[in-house]
Order: C-alpha cells, then structure tokens, then sequence
C-alpha cells in the first residue's frame, strides 16, 4: 500500500509530495539513469509500513560506471579547479542544502523514522559541514624543511610537501542518520580535492537522490560525485573491490567494517571506518540530578537508541542508583511515542522489523533475570515498527545487553561504589567498543580524571555525544579507524607527497 496525506499525523508540504511521486534514479557521470538492470524497490515509511516510492537498485555494473565517471573526473575537470573554485561549490551547495531544508528534513522523517525536530537539527548541521569544509578546501598546504644533508653537501637544496587528493573514494554509508551521513563523507572528500561514488543504505535511499539533484544544480563538474543505490552484497561488495576506487570511507557495523578490511588487504586501499559503540555513562554521586537524569536518558534514547554512539551502559554510584533510576522511568514515561512528523514525537520507529525483533530479543532475554525491567520492556501492537523505550536495572557484565550492540532504545544499568577511579574505568573500558562516553559529576578534578582513563576516542562531561563540525569523531578498539569531522576528517582524503629539488 501506498502512503496517502490521510495516514499522517500533519501535512506535508507540496514539494515533498512531488518529489515522492517522481523518479529516485541513480546519478552516474552527472545524468541520471536508472539501473543497467532496470531493478528497483519500494521505499517504506517505518512508522506506518506504507510505500513511499520506487528507487533505482544497482549492481556491479552501475558501480562499474561510476568508478569510471569518478576516475575520468579526477583526472580531468576536478583537478583543474583551483582550492577556492572548490570552495565556491561546496559554499553553493550549502546554501542549496539550508534552502531545501525543509523538503529534505520530511524525507528524512519518513525514510528513516527520526523525530523531526532531530531531521531539522541534522539538516542546519548539513549546511554547516559544507561551509566548515569550504574553509578548508581554501588553506590546504604543504610545508618547507631542511632539505637532506648529503644533498646539501653538494649545494643549494630546497625541501617541501604537497597536500594531494587520494583519488577516487568510495563511501558507503549507513541508514540511521542517512542524510547527514553523506554530507559528513562527501564534504572534506570534495574539499580535498577527490571524486566520489557514494552508497546509501538500501533501507533509506531517498535523501541521497534529492542530494545528488542538488549536487548537480550547485554546479559540480559531471562525475565528481556519482550516488548509487544498492544493497551492500553486490553494490558495496563492488565498490569495495573496483580497481579505480583508491579508498573506501565506510560507517556501519562492526562485523562489515572487518569484512571490508579483508577485502581491501589485497590491493591496500585506503581505509577508515566508523563502527559500533557500546558508550559508558558514568554518574558520580554529586551529579546534578536535575541534568543529569534528562541527559542520561537521552544519551541512550536519541534517535530510538539507534546510534553508534549511544550511551546504552549506565554505571551508577550506589549513593544515587535507586534516584537516577526513579527519575529516569518518569522522564521515560513522559517521552511520546509516535510517527516522527508530529512535532511532539521523542521516540519514533526503529527502522524495519528486523530490527524490531533484533531488539525485542535482547529484551526477552534480559526479562529472565537476574535484571529486572525498570520501564518499557515492550512492542507496540500499532502499524510501523516502534519499541518502547527501555530500563533495564542491576544488569551485569556478562549479559548481552551489557556487551553487543543492541542500536534500539535498550538501556543497561550497574551499580558501583566507592571511588577509586582505576576501578570504575576498568568496568568502563571492559568492552570490544571504545567509541564515546559521558562522565557526570560537579567535581572538575573527578571529571579531568575519569576523563583520562576512559577508552574511548569522544567523551563528554555532564552532556553526552557533543559532536560538531569542528570537533573530530571516531573510535577506539573496535570502534573503527580514523576520524571525522574537524581538520582530521579531510586529512583522512589527502595524502603527503615530500620534494626535494637540487638548485
């Protein structure tokens, strides 16, 4: 069944709608095209089950196409544009993304499900990465330095280095924050100075179209970036492996990150990697209480618990435990539950019902004991696939809700006394993940410290996951490689060429 005004809670605007009832093709060396397979699938809105529209599925062959345009992009039109020609671009497409946003905000909404209060935080934030990465693309520079000694012996010598793009770049990225994901990837790439095929998630392609439309009218050389849906088995698995493709810069679990490592050891391509997380959150018993049990509750339930760096293992000091517990299940119970375009929805569908039933698994578990069920506990019996936000007390660390990424609104409290800090990290740090974090407490000594012994590659105090352009983002362990956002995410597509000339 196809979705209709009459099963949502508010109207959409008309540009939506035409959007909705148009082509989601493939973008491939600046035209769109529909698969080479003619494959397509319906999209689904998660919070009713209804269709959205039908979407171009390509396959090795599409991916073939477009590792070419990239390669001939890069060698050709791209690489003649000067660093602020580049910047310009990316300036105008931010400008394009900001007026937009309220079109792409309610594709967000119902692709993916996400309240949309947060499809408008993301869609500010978007424009913002542009125009950050735009100031970049305008200082990329090299370095002079002493030129080597037996060279000098024989004169006059002269040493520097060039910043230069890594080439053609393959991003796969993930369905939880789809938009904002591929303008995280595609902003420093093009700031670089690199080509791209980007892969959505073949569960939420459809912002990614409308990206690639505004992508062209901003004025982008033809090639420069290539959007092509597909599902990860046979369109990821070839961009993974296209010859032409030099890096590929990918974000979702941890299980595919290492299959895409092994994949890429034969040809060494470059690498980086945003995985899952299992974040920390530790409540010291001087937290104030009236931010703590908002922020901790939302450090695990934003976004329907379905983000990597949601704080999902709570370790609470015995002195607060039983009052942070009691204020967080009223707070819980106060969060609306509903289709994400109502504007009072905090908690909306999870994605599919797979993930649905992946996360009631977990749950049914943990139902046995020793834990108990603070709040929630449940699936909603309505249309869409929603989960209600969940407390689990007196958790352990051997459970499974404690130690596997659930990515569902799943929350696992500890108990844990005293203060010695060696010996809360060491609970901390007892994870495969070592993503994000948060510490709570009013004492600066307790928070510079805790901060310290916590592994993990983004921590907070007294707020939890505090990302932003500028800030970079990325994992330990087995959290990923790399990092995003902020100066380290563009040097993440440049590479380090050393000269030196004899005079």
């Amino acid at each position: 069944m196809t979705l209709t005004p009459s099963d949502l809670p508010v109207e959409l605007s008309a540009a939506t709608w035409g959007v909705l009832r148009g082509d989601f093709p493939l973008l491939i060396d600046g035209r769109f095209v529909p698969a080479a397979s003619g494959a397509a699938q319906t999209a689904h809105d998660p919070a009713t089950g209804k269709g959205l529209a039908t979407f171009a599925m390509g396959d090795a062959a599409d991916i073939d196409l477009a590792a070419r345009a990239a390669a001939k992009a890069f060698a050709g039109p791209w690489s003649r544009l000067s660093h602020f020609e580049r910047a310009r671009l990316l300036r105008k497409l931010a400008d394009l993304l900001e007026a937009n946003a309220q079109l792409l905000g309610e594709l967000e909404v119902l692709d993916n499900g996400m309240p949309i209060w947060l499809a408008g935080m993301t869609a500010r934030n978007n424009a913002e990465l542009f125009h950050y990465y735009a100031g970049w693309a305008e200082r990329i520079e090299g370095t002079t330095t002493t030129p080597p000694a037996h060279v000098l012996a024989a004169g006059e010598a002269l040493t520097y280095t060039l910043r230069e793009p890594v080439g053609v770049v393959g991003q796969i990225v993930p369905w939880n924050v789809p938009l904002a994901m591929a303008c995280l990837k595609l902003a420093p790439a093009l700031a670089a100075g690199c080509t791209v095929v980007l892969k959505p998630a073949e569960e939420t392609p459809l912002t990614a179209v409308v990206l690639g439309r505004l992508i062209m009218e901003a004025g982008f050389p033809e090639g420069v970036v290539n959007i092509v849906n597909g599902d990860g088995a046979t369109a990821g698995a070839a961009l993974v492996k296209h010859p032409l493709v030099s890096k590929i810069s990918f974000t979702g679990s941890t299980e595919v990150g290492k299959l895409i490592v092994r994949e890429c050891a034969d040809d060494l391509k470059k690498v980086s990697l945003e995985l899952g997380g299992k974040s920390p959150v530790i409540v010291f018993p001087d937290a104030d209480m009236e931010k703590t049990v908002p922020g901790v509750a939302m450090a695990t339930f934003f976004l329907q618990g379905q983000n990597c760096m949601a704080g999902t293992r709570i370790f609470a000091h015995a002195d607060i435990y039983d009052e942070l517990l009691e204020g967080m299940a009223a707070f819980t119970s106060s969060m609306k539950i509903g289709h994400g375009l109502s504007p009072d929805t905090m908690i909306g569908p999870l994605i599919s019902a797979t993930q649905k039933a992946r996360v009631m698994d977990f749950v049914d578990e943990a139902k046995a004991g020793p834990a108990r069920i603070v709040t929630g506990g449940n699936a909603l019996d309505v249309p869409g696939h929603f989960v209600e936000p969940t407390i689990i007390a007196d958790t352990t660390p051997d459970m499974r809700v404690v130690r596997e990424e659930i990515f569902g609104p799943v929350m696992a409290v500890q108990r844990f006394e005293g203060d010695d800090l060696d010996a809360i990290a060491a609970r901390a740090n007892d994870s495969d993940f070592g993503l994000s974090g948060s510490v709570w407490t009013q004492n600066l000594s307790t928070a510079h410290r805790m901060v310290a012994r916590v592994r993990s590659g983004h921590i907070s105090v007294n707020t939890h996951g505090a990302v932003g352009s500028n800030i970079p983002f990325g994992g330990f362990k087995q959290s990923g490689w790399g990092r995003e956002f902020g100066r380290e995410g563009m040097d993440l597509y440049l590479e380090t060429k050393a000269v030196t000339i004899a005079l």
